[in-house]
């Protein structure tokens, strides 16, 4: 099987979608000529056309309040906001337009909207351009939420985003963006909902999303060569959220340590925590739940104190040998 690029694999959803179904059109800043802030659309706007692959000026409620309206026209828009920090300009049409309008009207209006957003900070890109507030909108009834870790998971949940009749938030982390996996040809979907154990241990469960998902299986490797055997579960879709394979993995080790790269105070790592916390897995922890997750401070420019805001492989590896 073929090794492509996570930002190669978006892109070859988007299009593979588009050809399939004309309902199907892109809508966001430079995404057009440019290619997009991160080069995901590159050579789309050359395929299907400025009809279907429609720039917009830099106004984020105005791009979500016309791909709500166009998806309950009956078109599928994918809306990309530039970086996922300028969802708060858009939040109102999000929040209280795309994710109320089919329970308001019964069910006779659908808003099938995927509106698909890079976050995360590793860039150098500071405080106002590299936050994770995925917690946000998976806090709203009404929205699906998905986070995918790889390149063969973001195309297979990608197309199953696009077909979906709900609006469903599409986070990508932009260090994600170059990280490359096998990914097959043509189209396939990943179900929404289904988290995927992307390594099996005995010892330590970690449970991570997004960016975390790598560092949790590069630090997974560094305690294996010391006889610590980690299972790694990446969640894939927050919202909704498969409880039963993160539980089954932890009355396995007995131990979970939560890793997110979102601020802790009220962030999701506190939903993944309740949820093993809630379970029956929790008669069978040896150790308390441990959360890694982001300081509590706007992220910072430079390099090192960038990378000290945020959980790190060592991080991870020495909260595991403190679990054993």
């Amino acid at each position: 099987m073929r090794e492509i690029t996570y930002s190669e694999a978006v892109r070859e959803a988007m299009s593979e979608a588009m050809r399939e179904n004309e309902d199907v059109f892109l809508m966001g800043e430079d995404i057009g000529i440019y290619g997009g802030a991160f080069g995901v659309s590159r050579g789309m706007y050359e395929e299907f056309g400025e009809e279907r692959v429609r720039s917009t000026p830099i106004a984020e409620s105005v791009i979500a309040g016309a791909s709500v309206g166009a998806a309950m026209t009956g078109m599928r828009p994918i809306f990309e906001i530039q970086f996922s920090d300028f969802i708060a300009i858009a939040l109102d049409q999000i929040v209280n337009q795309a994710a109320k309008i089919r329970y308001m009207y019964g069910g006779k209006a659908k808003i099938p909207l995927v509106m698909r957003t890079p976050g995360g900070s590793g860039t150098g890109a500071a405080a106002q351009h590299s936050q994770s507030l995925e917690n946000w909108t998976a806090h709203i009834p009404g929205l699906k939420v998905i986070q995918p870790a790889t390149a063969y998971d973001a195309k297979g949940l990608l197309h199953a985003a696009i077909e979906d009749d709900n609006p469903v938030m599409f986070y990508e982390h932009k260090l994600c963006y170059r990280t490359t996996s096998d990914v097959p040809e043509g189209k396939y979907t990943i179900p929404i909902g289904v988290a995927d154990v992307k390594r099996e241990g005995k010892d330590i469960s970690i449970v991570a999303t997004g960016i975390m998902v790598h560092k949790a299986l590069e630090a997974a490797d560094i305690l294996a060569e010391e006889g610590i055997d980690v299972e790694v579960v990446d969640p894939r879709t927050l919202v909704p959220l498969d409880k039963d394979t993160i539980v089954e993995s932890v009355m396995k080790t007995g131990k979970a340590v939560v890793v997110t790269e979102a601020v802790k105070r009220s962030g999701f790592s506190a939903e993944l925590a309740s949820v093993i916390a809630e379970s029956e897995s929790f008669d069978f922890l040896d150790a308390p739940i441990i959360r890694l997750a982001g300081k509590e401070i706007p992220m910072p420019y430079h390099p090192e104190l960038e990378r000290r805001a945020v959980p790190q492989v060592e991080d991870i590896v020495d909260a595991c040998r403190g679990l054993m």
